[in-house]
C-alpha cells in the first residue's frame, strides 16, 4: 500500500508518519530546543551547568572551581539563567545558583552525564538504534 502523503513509501506506518509530521509542524518547540542547545554550545557553560546540577554555589566559589574570573562566570551564569537552565536564590547580598529541578534540567544533566561516562569508558562512538528513537537516552557504546 502506497502512502499518498510522502513521495516515496519505505514501509512506514501511515499513522506514525502523520504523528511525526504533526510534531515537525511545531516550529516553536524546535526553536526553543535550538535556543537551549545554543546556550550549551560553550564548554564553560556546560561545565557550569554540570557543576550546578550537583551543588548550589555563589559566583565566587564557581569562579574558584572553574579557574575563571568572577566577571566571566557571571556572564555565563546570566546566559544560563536567562534561558531557564539555572535558578537563583538570594541570601542577603549573596546570590546562589543551581540547576533547576525540572524535567528539562534533569534530561540535560543526564545527557551530559552519559556522554562523560561514555568518554571515560573509552567509547569513541555513540549510536541510537534506528527503531529506538523514542528513547534517545538508550544508547549503545562501541569502542
Amino acid at each position: 500500500m502506497e502512502n499518498p502523503s510522502l513521495p516515496h513509501y519505505h514501509g512506514e506506518e501511515p499513522a506514525h508518519t502523520e504523528v511525526v509530521r504533526q510534531m515537525l509542524e511545531k516550529e516553536d518547540t524546535f526553536q526553543e530546543l535550538s535556543d537551549i542547545f545554543r546556550q550549551l554550545g560553550d564548554a564553560n557553560r556546560i561545565r557550569i551547568f554540570w557543576l550546578l546540577c550537583h551543588c548550589e554555589e555563589c559566583v565566587v566559589n564557581i569562579a574558584a572551581m572553574m579557574d575563571m574570573s568572577s566577571p566571566a562566570v557571571s556572564h555565563h551564569l546570566r546566559i544560563l539563567r536567562d534561558s531557564g537552565l539555572l535558578t537563583t536564590r538570594r541570601d542577603g547580598k549573596e546570590v546562589y545558583y543551581r540547576a533547576p529541578d525540572t524535567v528539562q534540567g534533569q534530561l540535560l544533566h543526564e545527557i551530559v552525564h552519559r556522554l562523560q561516562n561514555a568518554e571515560a569508558e573509552g567509547c569513541d562512538k555513540m549510536v541510537v538504534p534506528a527503531r529506538d528513537r523514542d528513547h534517545l537516552l538508550r544508547v549503545e557504546c562501541f569502542a
